[in-house]
């Protein structure tokens, strides 16, 4: 059954919050089932083992023997052993789990930024990086329920702004599209803060995808460093927007803060936008040697690149899939 198929049975509360989306219309949700198709011949093509736990439980998979203790299962002894070295020995087996898999999305208000707005503030709250942002979240998703994956969502600001409850299954995916059509940009970005809120909320342990733009004026490292050191698998989705490297500004002009509303007069030159426009790019290298040299998947989402290509090369260099 493909999601169209799923979004045949909803009732029509759900074709008006899905069909006349045009974040999530049916050309998008076509999209999510390729993927979906694809992710399964790439997991399927890997190593189980990738996925298993230190745990050892009644898999099928051998890990290790141990001494017999009186009232272990008779049915785990190894009685090859046994008649060849006269020990009991208990066998252990590796124990397979589902993987939790949280999508964090960065819902501040430089996300909600676009450049393209004509008003005199660039601020409309649905510019392109959010909305490109919430369906990278979706489609990530998606393949995570199709693979009977565990998924919950957050947006985060400065703190934990939302959260929906883990889910598991396919058909679960409106209740992700519903949060997600409720996410807006507003609030100011302080990865560190929201982050440590998000891993006190959530004990179990599992694949952490940070998709968000990393305009932190703390640093984007604070917030990563505390999913590593919090035995999460960090995954950092960092979505780009070119306009925010080459603003359409000259001459005088009163820069604001979108986020913290802090003004400044300026004057616009050429050189200064090349300069802008070189210490723009600077920092995108730098946050990608950073996830580089502390082994931490790193995807640069430009805003202009599909979705569906994005997660296709997602798929291409490995780290989501487990």
């Amino acid at each position: 059954m493909g999601l169209l198929d799923l979004f045949k049975k909803q009732g029509p509360s759900s074709v008006r919050g899905a069909a006349y989306d045009d974040l999530f219309d049916d050309e998008f949700q076509r999209k999510l089932d390729y993927l979906a198709i694809v992710s399964r011949k790439v997991f399927a093509g890997r190593m189980r083992a990738e996925r298993r736990t230190k745990k050892t439980g009644s898999g099928i998979e051998f890990a290790d023997h141990r001494e017999y203790n009186p009232g272990d299962d008779f049915r785990y002894l190894d009685w090859n052993v046994y008649q060849r070295f006269g020990r009991l020995l208990v066998r252990l087996f590796e124990e397979e789990e589902d993987l939790s898999i949280y999508l964090i999305v960065d819902s501040s208000r430089s996300m909600g930024f676009d450049f393209k707005q004509k008003d005199g503030t660039g601020r409309a709250g649905n510019g392109p990086k959010i909305r490109h942002a919430k369906r990278l979240a979706a489609a990530l998703s998606y393949i995570g329920l199709a693979n009977l994956d565990r998924v919950s969502v957050v947006s985060t600001t400065n703190r934990v702004a939302d959260r929906m409850p883990t889910t598991r299954g396919k058909q679960r995916i409106y209740r992700v599209f519903e949060f997600l059509r409720g996410v807006e940009a507003e609030g100011s970005t302080g990865l560190e803060d929201a982050l440590k809120q998000f891993v006190a909320q959530n004990k179990r342990r599992g694949l952490a995808v940070l998709i968000s733009d990393l305009y932190d004026p703390a640093g984007f490292e604070k917030g990563v460093n505390v999913l590593r050191y919090n035995k999460f698998e960090p995954f950092v989705m960092h979505i780009v927007d070119p306009d925010d490297a080459k603003p359409d500004l000259s001459g005088d002009v009163r820069l604001l803060d979108c986020e913290t509303g802090d003004e400044r007069e300026v004057t616009i030159t050429k050189s200064m936008l090349d300069r802008y426009a070189k210490a723009h790019e600077a920092y995108l290298k730098e946050v990608e040697t950073f996830c580089t040299l502390k082994q931490v998947p790193y995807f640069r989402a430009d805003v202009n690149i599909p979705f569906d290509d994005l997660i296709l090369r997602v798929f291409r260099r490995g780290g989501f899939l487990r």
